[in-house]
């Protein structure tokens, strides 16, 4: 698995990275201890930091993820977006006990549609 793509947000609060396979995964920044820990102690890890939350794109591909803009006085939503090279766009949602769902999925390009010149 290739890292592809970094992307932190606006606040600092939260930073999230999407592979070649089609997984992003969204770290805590200024809360580490919301990051899962594993300790396994007679493999020689001692305590490795994991994602707070992560999905996988149905797609498996590679994708851009951002940080949607929060709206002054609005109550924030902790969403990322990911736009895939295989044309579609997936909207998720996540909180800090790490469950992340899909809220919106759309597809902004078909990639099988003939082009006419």
């Amino acid at each position: 698995k290739q890292w592809y793509q970094r992307r932190v947000r606006g606040d600092s609060n939260y930073l999230c990275v999407s592979s070649d396979k089609g997984t992003v995964h969204i770290f805590a920044i200024r809360n580490p201890e919301l990051n899962k820990r594993i300790t396994v102690a007679n493999v020689g890890y001692l305590g490795s930091q994991w994602a707070m939350s992560s999905f996988t794109l149905k797609s498996e591909c590679s994708s851009v993820c951002v940080f949607p803009p929060h709206s002054s006085g609005a109550a924030v939503k902790n969403a990322v977006i990911a736009l895939c090279y295989d044309g579609t766009c997936h909207k998720y949602v996540f909180n800090n006990d790490g469950n992340c769902n899909r809220e919106a999925y759309n597809v902004f390009l078909d990639i099988t549609q003939d082009l006419e010149i």
